[in-house]
């Protein structure tokens, strides 16, 4: 489905992205919320109770909707984003805005030069699917020593040092 391709007005292309991602990560946010309600019946309630899984709460809540809102441009955490918000259980006066920003910018995004890209991305498997592999390898591998190098850094507040 290219909806560049839509015989419509580009406003109304945009306004049905925006409406199915937002449907979309909406109902993630609501079933990490669901999950985490089931979650708080079981075991792992002890863990959910304690103080360090709230101080995490809390900080996920208070920062998270930023994090919620650009996970739109990338592909595959913004799932999980939306997950944790409502796993965390981040008020909707504060998840409401980001999905709305997020759903926007996904929707401008993948209405315009999304399309393009995954075209792009497959006329280059056509020429060579090895270095379509590798440029994909480059990339999650980019991702992946990102994450581990921001990890390693360590705790920014120094807040907490005794």
């Amino acid at each position: 489905m290219d909806p560049t391709q839509w015989d419509v007005p580009f406003p109304v292309i945009v306004g049905a992205m925006f409406v199915i991602v937002f449907c979309r990560a909406g109902a993630t946010y609501l079933l990490g919320r669901a999950a985490a309600s089931g979650a708080s019946r079981t075991r792992i309630a002890a863990l959910m109770e304690s103080e360090r899984y709230r101080r995490a709460t809390q900080r996920v809540n208070e920062y998270g909707a930023p994090l919620v809102a650009f996970s739109f441009l990338t592909i595959g955490f913004q799932t999980l984003a939306n997950l944790a918000a409502g796993a965390t259980r981040m008020p909707p006066s504060r998840y409401l805005p980001a999905l709305t920003v997020g759903g926007v910018l996904w929707a401008l995004l993948y209405s315009t030069i999304g399309v393009v890209g995954a075209e792009l991305l497959g006329r280059l498997f056509s020429y060579s699917p090895a270095l379509t592999i590798l440029v994909g390898v480059v990339v999650v591998g980019g991702y992946a020593g990102f994450i581990v190098w921001h990890s390693r850094r360590g705790p920014r507040d120094a807040g907490n040092a005794p």
